[in-house]
């Protein structure tokens, strides 16, 4: 409520999930999660901008996603099943090893290698619900020092890697929102309030368009629209 009302002027509300924390750090799918998340410094390494992007040092990329689970058919999995979906044990909540851990498993395509280290980002993932409503999911909430690790994770998901392989648990819950944003640091904010207000650059003006035809009769999603000249 305080934050709207300091935002009043320049921002409105357009959804509004309320989370709680469930039993010991579990989704409402049963399986503990965060489990990976980096602590202390490793945490601090994992989500804070460094020497890499100087201008936005100190600042950190969220990236919030709310999924829709359709627990119904969940349930009604074999918790072995269950368990080669997520890559985990339900109740211990230990990783599979890699001869059972099948490749689509969820927790392998989320795990980001370069260089032979992996790169941890922080999860503060809620889950919530809403029995009247049969509303049940998981709000993700993703911090890293780079967008390119969680978005590298949400293709590995949704289109597979290789291309196909990609991950069985979007079977049983999908994405309604996505959102990236970028978390300044309280440094960055001061010498932005600072600085005097920018003078946005004209539009590029076009002297020229071609448009291609279209033979079969489709919209040529995908294709190059046109060669379009700028001055």
């Amino acid at each position: 409520m305080q934050i709207m009302e300091r935002l009043a002027a320049g921002a409105s509300p357009v959804d509004e999930v309320h989370g709680f924390r469930y039993f010991d750090d579990r989704d409402l799918m049963g399986f503990v999660d965060g489990t990976e998340n980096p602590n202390g410094q490793a945490a601090i390494d994992a989500v804070v901008v460094g020497d890499e992007d100087v201008s936005f040092a100190g600042g950190s990329y969220v990236i919030v996603q709310k999924y829709l689970h359709d627990l119904t058919a969940w349930n009604a999995l074999a918790t072995e099943t269950q368990e080669l979906i997520i890559g985990r044990k339900k109740l211990s909540d230990i990783e599979l090893d890699d001869a059972t851990k099948p490749t689509s498993a969820h927790s392998a395509l989320t795990t980001i290698v370069e260089d032979g280290k992996e790169i941890k980002i922080l999860r503060d993932n809620m889950p919530f619900g809403r029995a009247s409503n049969g509303e049940f999911g998981t709000y993700f909430i993703g911090y890293s020092r780079s967008p390119l690790t969680i978005e590298q994770m949400l293709e590995n998901m949704f289109v597979g890697r290789p291309i196909g392989n990609y991950d069985r648990l979007l079977d049983f819950s999908r994405a309604v929102t996505g959102n990236l944003f970028f978390a300044p640091s309280a440094t960055f904010l001061d010498g932005a309030a600072d600085q005097p207000a920018a003078v946005a650059a004209p539009a590029p003006k076009v002297i020229s368009e071609s448009a291609p035809s279209m033979p079969d009769g489709t919209l040529s999603i995908g294709s190059l629209k046109g060669d379009i000249r700028y001055e």
